[in-house]
């Protein structure tokens, strides 16, 4: 029967090492498992060679396989979905903790999310644990996705955990790409307003000028006022463009500061129309993080300092952080968010009947799932609404250029009669 050294982690976190015989490398992963251990390493131990345990460390790294080269772009959160449902299927399957590493860092397209792998099978096979071996690339895994695998690690749900985080992340990514999508459609359309607008008046209107000059004839009002507005922009619409680009770096430089994006973050929870959007979905982010963080055993204090890194608004941020303060003192949630004033009364009504029955983390979960449909409802209803919007100031706007520039020669017409 052949021997297997291995390595493995008990529930406090602790590398234990040995040599075993079994029949075969799975049978040997589900007896450890059996045992409560975590596998991370099982190599077979030679018959020529002397049998001897392996300890922390000691583990000599591969050889890094050749590889062709991947594709260039940065990891993203669908990237974080294929590898997270991936890991979690290969850990199911007995595979070991480097083993699978390597497997994925071969799979990969994209060569910077290779490289991370790579450097994680080499942190791994050294003895670290995976949470460990993500902390060095927080660019790539965010605090949730580490917090998570580390609450896996001690309690020996890795594999749950694996799965969790992928169905977050789907979720996530779906309900980022219907905003998105609700948001592109209106933003294109005006800056291709706008460009078409700019470009008629600043080139094409001073011809049309040039032709009236030349016949002599009388301009109505609207015609002479487009034609002032036309000729101020066609001498001086590089200097124009120049003040629109400056008022824009401006305007992102004062954002990036705490007072103005604090400022900004506010206005857009306010804002008419998208502002309802805008707040359904941090409603749905911070219920669904909060869920998944504490049904997989991260600490409530722990678990809402994660959630305040992700809310990607300032306003929710501060908010949270007055929650975590609340909560140390030994407050509930609900208290503190109704003095928040953000989030809608039915919400905290919500989260205060969790705390109460106990169930938090099942009331947190209905909530992002309710929310995630009023975010559906509400993006078909802004679609459908800001299309006609869109077309009738289309409609104003090119039509009034229009007939100013038709204006003359209608008069002319009638003249000549």
């Amino acid at each position: 029967m052949p021997s297997f050294s291995y390595l493995v982690k008990d529930k406090s976190g602790k590398d234990v090492t040995g040599v075993e015989d079994a029949p075969d490398t799975g049978e040997l992963v589900r007896k450890l498992k059996a045992q409560g251990f975590m596998v991370i390493r099982i190599e077979e131990v030679k018959r020529t060679q002397p049998i001897f345990k392996v300890t922390k460390g000691a583990a000599a790294a591969s050889p890094v396989k050749k590889q062709k080269p991947g594709k260039s772009g940065g990891v993203k959160i669908d990237d974080m979905v294929v590898f997270a449902r991936q890991m979690a299927t290969l850990i199911a399957a007995g595979i070991p903790l480097v083993q699978s590493l390597d497997i994925l860092s071969e799979q990969v397209e994209k060569e910077k999310f290779r490289v991370v792998l790579r450097k994680m099978y080499m942190d791994v096979q050294t003895g670290k644990s995976l949470s460990e071996s993500m902390l060095p690339h927080q660019k790539v895994f965010s605090a949730l996705f580490i917090h998570m695998v580390r609450a896996g690690e001690q309690s020996g749900r890795l594999e749950e955990i694996m799965d969790r985080v992928a169905q977050y992340f789907e979720k996530a990514s779906a309900l980022q790409k219907k905003v998105k999508s609700a948001m592109m459609y209106p933003l294109v359309v005006s800056i291709m307003a706008f460009g078409i607008t700019f470009a008629m008046l600043a080139f094409i209107i001073p011809k049309f000028a040039t032709i009236f000059d030349g016949l002599g004839a009388k301009l109505p009002a609207p015609t002479l006022f487009l034609i002032k507005i036309s000729n101020y922009m066609a001498a001086n619409w590089w200097w124009i463009l120049g003040v629109i680009g400056g008022l824009v770096f401006a305007c992102r430089q004062i954002v990036r500061l705490p007072a103005g994006r604090l400022a900004w973050d506010s206005f857009q929870l306010r804002m008419p129309i998208f502002g309802v959007i805008i707040l359904k979905v941090a409603i749905s982010k911070f219920s669904r993080t909060l869920a998944t963080l504490i049904k997989s055993g991260v600490a409530i204090i722990s678990a809402l300092e994660i959630v305040t890194k992700t809310s990607g608004n300032a306003r929710i941020e501060h908010m949270i952080i007055e929650l975590m303060a609340a909560v140390k003192r030994g407050e509930n949630i609900a208290g503190p968010l109704e003095r928040g004033g953000v989030f809608p009364q039915m919400v905290i009504r919500m989260i205060a009947i969790g705390e109460e029955t106990g169930e938090l983390e099942g009331m947190l979960t209905k909530i992002a799932d309710f929310y995630d449909t009023q975010v559906d409802t509400a993006v078909a209803g802004l679609t459908s609404l800001i299309e006609p919007l869109i077309i009738a100031f289309l409609g104003i706007v090119i039509g009034g250029i229009v007939i100013a520039l038709f204006l003359p020669i209608l008069t002319l017409t009638q003249a000549m009669k």
